[in-house]
């Protein structure tokens, strides 16, 4: 499961420095649960099923001024070691110009939405 979405990062921070207008990436329901959370915030502009491998998505990337939207990408946890805040510590935390994206126990949200639902999690990235 997580193979995939730390692929996907990684995919969609190198074909934003590349310059692409297009990426491809294998269909799965944890991708599809970020790529809406980015789409929602404007960091991408969408993403449709592939016609030609239905276990493909293509994902459009979006461009401010031909300057990429997404200028960069920090994972915070990794496999191997991980760590989750608690309600008190994310109001503590101050993103004011990125995007933390968090796995709770109702799925991946940002953490605005977190602080409203009163819900911590595990923190994935960070997207400025």
């Amino acid at each position: 499961m997580n193979n995939l979405l730390w692929n996907m990062i990684s995919n969609i921070k190198n074909n934003q420095l590349a310059r692409k207008q297009v990426m491809f990436q294998k269909k799965n329901s944890v991708c599809i649960e970020i790529l809406n959370i980015l789409w929602d915030e404007g960091f991408i502009l969408g993403y449709t099923k592939c016609h030609l491998n239905s276990n493909f998505i293509k994902i459009f990337l979006n461009y401010k001024k031909k300057t990429p939207v997404i200028s960069s990408l920090v994972v915070l946890t990794k496999p191997s070691s991980s760590f989750y805040y608690s309600t008190k510590q994310l109001w503590k935390l101050n993103i004011s110009n990125g995007l933390m994206i968090l796995s709770t126990s109702k799925g991946f949200m940002t953490i605005e939405t977190c602080k409203k639902l009163n819900l911590g999690g595990k923190p994935f990235f960070i997207i400025k």
